[in-house]
């Protein structure tokens, strides 16, 4: 089937031709017919499957054929989306489909100064992208006026249940028309999901593209069991052979995305991370430049599972396997989209191998375990790992050259005119090579 046999308007298929899209996914195949006839729909989809554009068409050509273009602009379509990235993504999608009909889209946000975004308000817009806490907000200060809404989208509506929305989605609801059409949208069903689909969707079509929960195919898996101090090491020797165009590597903390960052850096590895405590400004520079290739690496935590979209995203790697098995779909859905393969990398540590088995059941799949990797010991020390000591015995450093280089590429010593390397109290060297010099000047 071709977009143009789904009855859309010329300047849409213009927009989706110049993007080189000319088939509709799936999802886009089923849900385009039904929401043109206006009729609610709970839609389960994987992530990257296309279903932005499947609610995003519609909507635009109905609000196209329907508004004049020297009435006053009112928001009437309202998307929620339940993080930053994915409500910037949405809305770009909108202006990419919609950039020959002259509707305006806006997105707001919380992280970033609210000026720009009510101001955006203020002129009138049409379609309005948003996450809940800030869109709230901003209708308490009674900048946003849903009086003339028609169309209401619930995007990613498990999402919002893990991140803890689903009261601010029930407040939200209460404040918008009845008289709308409604759209949920979800990668999993579970119950709390469908309990909330029936109290918001009248007499709904629902279409499924994929099973529910399962990974696609066109992903490669593959594991490395690999010990917690030793993954910094294959991440880089994996990175520097060569065949890995672009990752996204996912670490289970804030804190560990940085560390992963700084040592990738430290070994000349373009990287950059994104996560919580990065201010949105940070977050955008950093996805841009990983989109336009000028970093190879985005570490990220699992704020960034479902809000990144990269076409050719070739890799992503589990640095720290997810503790909830559906975690693991999301985030290695970010590769194999739009109709590319991909694949996905996992280490797993000893303490890991429950979070292993949980998640090969819950895909149905045993991983392939990839054979071991010889790793040098060059590159453990860019991440300390917590409970090991700095400190090194003599015999340590004289059997191991690798180590002490390590340790002194990622500490580098300033060495003095007279500094000595004995440690007095300690009653031995601390540094072989800084040793090996100091004696030499002294002869």
């Amino acid at each position: 089937m071709k977009f143009t046999e789904l009855n859309i308007i010329e300047p849409i298929l213009k927009s989706l031709q110049s993007e080189g899209y000319l088939e509709p996914s799936p999802i886009q195949e089923l849900a385009i017919p039904v929401l043109m006839e206006g009729k609610d729909i709970l839609g389960s989809a994987q992530t990257g499957t296309g279903k932005t554009a499947a609610f995003a068409i519609p909507i635009l050509q109905e609000l196209y054929q329907t508004t004049s273009k020297h009435e006053t602009r009112y928001i009437k379509a309202l998307v929620l989306a339940p993080t930053r990235e994915l409500a910037s993504q949405i809305k770009d999608s909108f202006s990419t489909y919609g950039k020959h009909l002259g509707l305006r889209v806006a997105v707001i946000f919380g992280g970033v100064s609210q000026r720009p975004q009510t101001e955006a308000l203020f002129k009138g817009i049409d379609i309005l992208v948003a996450t809940p806490g800030r869109l709230l907000d901003l209708v308490n200060q009674g900048f946003i006026d849903f009086s003339k809404l028609k169309y209401f989208v619930l995007d990613e509506a498990d999402r919002m249940l893990d991140m803890g929305f689903v009261k601010d989605v029930e407040k939200i609801i209460k404040l918008i028309p009845k008289q709308r059409q409604t759209m949920l949208f979800s990668a999993t069903m579970p119950k709390e999901i469908i309990a909330l689909s029936q109290s918001i969707l009248k007499d709904p079509i629902r279409v499924s593209v994929k099973p529910v929960e399962t990974t696609l195919e066109v992903i490669e898996q593959s594991i490395y069991k690999v010990t917690k101090k030793d993954k910094v090491e294959l991440l880089i020797h994996l990175l520097k052979k060569g065949t890995i165009d672009s990752a996204l590597v996912f670490t289970r903390t804030k804190q560990w995305a940085n560390k992963v960052t700084k040592a990738l850096v430290a070994v000349g590895i373009k990287a950059e991370a994104i996560h919580g405590n990065k201010s949105q400004n940070a977050r955008e520079k950093a996805l841009s430049n990983f989109k336009s290739k000028q970093i190879q690496v985005l570490v990220a935590t699992d704020i960034a599972a479902r809000g990144i979209d990269i076409d050719l995203l070739s890799h992503v790697i589990n640095y720290d396997l997810p503790e909830v098995p559906e975690t693991y779909i999301h985030r290695i859905g970010r590769t194999g989209r739009a109709g590319f393969s991909g694949t996905a990398i996992s280490f797993c540590s000893p303490e890991e191998a429950g979070l292993l088995k949980d998640i090969e059941k819950h895909i149905h799949l045993n991983l392939k375990v990839e054979k071991d990797v010889y790793l040098s010991g060059t590159y453990k020390s860019l991440i300390q790992q917590p409970n090991v000591s700095s400190h090194k015995s003599p015999s340590s450093h004289q059997n191991s050259k690798s180590k002490s280089y390590a340790k002194t590429a990622a500490q580098p010593v300033i060495e003095s005119k007279h500094q000595n390397p004995y440690h007095a109290k300690k009653k031995k060297y601390w540094d072989q090579e800084l040793k090996n010099r100091y004696k030499a000047k002294q002869k």
